[in-house]
């Protein structure tokens, strides 16, 4: 799970920008944003970069509540 869809309402960015920017098809970007597919890590980087945050900030963080970590 990601949080494109999040980090791209914060920065009012529409997924059309983001398609163009990273060379893809805006099907396959609003894919990622609906969390229907993820991205690669390589692409997941790119999209970082381009929208100038940090690789974790796009990562839901997924907590194991048996062990409490």
């Amino acid at each position: 799970m990601n949080r494109i869809k999040e980090v791209l309402d914060e920065k009012g960015i529409k997924q059309t920008w983001l398609a163009e920017k990273l060379g893809k098809s805006y099907n396959m970007v609003n894919g990622y944003v609906q969390n229907r597919q993820q991205p690669r890590l390589e692409v997941l980087y790119e999209i970082a970069k381009i929208l100038d945050v940090e690789v974790k900030e796009l990562l839901i963080e997924i907590k194991n509540d048996k062990t409490g970590k």
